[in-house]
């Protein structure tokens, strides 16, 4: 079996390439090509636009009769996605692009015709030129202020530049730099004289709560201490259990411990006795009031006169 790919071919001893027939082909023969539209165009028998890039399978052929510096120029036949009808375009190698033949108008060709027109005028102007000397020296005069125009336009130009090349960047960033520093330096400064002003209301304030209690704390110490001397009532000693003392209450009976009340069988004291208690109790209350517990002897005293008042009261019901 051979090879699907052959690279050698045989060739027998007695070949003759000049035997071997040449194809005789028109030279006006068309071709079968895939191109793709070179510029926008609109057909003139629909109104389809065929834009720039669209694949055609085209027909191209030589143009007969016509070169341009010894290089050929080729036509190419297209069909219309829409009508399917002819056009037809070739190259234009003068311009370097192509010219539309048939079939179609181009758009977009501003630029081009733009400068067709400027190349008429340009030729227009040469012919004029050629027959009229006047008319070459107001063209002359005129391009001679177009060109003055242009020169100080561009003097203006380079003025601009120098005065903008002169402009030190460096040292404007320096400035900027140095203005942000400033400007952060002066924020820092204002943050902590208002933290330090913010801490010294905070104290002031904590001083004068502080000054406050303690004022208010007096306060209600005194308030007690007045509170202590009017509850205590020169009647409250009477109510209250306290041993008596042995001087105020004198010698115990010899049957026994002598009560609160005093016994009934005891004697009753002379009569000097109940007035000089009578008259020692209003100074052992007063004594008390002022010294507002201060020790504890007066106190004692003053209870063993009250309870040997009380004894001779109780002993002075009993006589009766």
């Amino acid at each position: 079996m051979s090879e699907r790919k052959v690279l050698n071919k045989y060739y027998p001893p007695d070949f003759d390439p000049s035997k071997i027939p040449k194809l005789k082909l028109p030279k006006d023969r068309q071709y079968v090509v895939r191109l793709m539209a070179p510029f926008n165009m609109r057909c003139k028998t629909c109104g389809e636009y065929i834009y720039k890039g669209k694949k055609f399978n085209a027909r191209k052929e030589t143009v007969q009769n016509e070169l341009y510096m010894g290089l050929p120029i080729f036509r190419f036949y297209i069909k219309c996605t829409r009508c399917l009808a002819e056009i037809t375009f070739k190259t234009d190698p003068e311009n370097t692009d192509y010219a539309m033949e048939h079939g179609a108008t181009r758009n977009f060709q501003a630029e081009k015709l733009l400068e067709e027109e400027e190349k008429k005028v340009q030729r227009d102007r040469e012919e004029e030129e050629l027959n009229n000397p006047m008319k070459v020296l107001e063209n002359r005069t005129r391009d001679s202020k177009l060109e003055m125009e242009v020169l100080e336009n561009l003097q203006e130009l380079k003025e601009l530049n120098q005065r903008q090349a002169q402009v030190d960047f460096e040292g404007m960033l320096c400035r900027h730099k140095h203005l942000e520093e400033q400007e952060r330096r002066r924020q820092e400064e204002e943050d902590e004289r208002e933290t330090r002003d913010m801490l010294e209301r905070a104290l002031v304030k904590r001083l004068r709560d502080s000054d406050s209690d303690s004022d208010q704390e007096r306060e209600d110490g005194r308030e007690r201490n007045v509170q202590i001397c009017t509850s205590e009532k020169p009647t409250d000693i009477l109510t209250t259990d306290r041993p008596t003392d042995a001087k105020a209450s004198g010698p115990p009976p010899p049957g026994g411990e002598a009560s609160p009340g005093g016994d009934l069988g005891e004697e009753p004291p002379p009569p000097a006795r109940p007035v000089q208690s009578e008259v020692s109790v209003p100074k052992a209350t007063s004594s008390s009031v002022t010294a507002q517990a201060s020790s504890s002897q007066p106190i004692a005293a003053q209870n063993g006169s009250s309870l040997s008042l009380l004894g001779a009261y109780s002993d002075s019901d009993d006589s009766e």
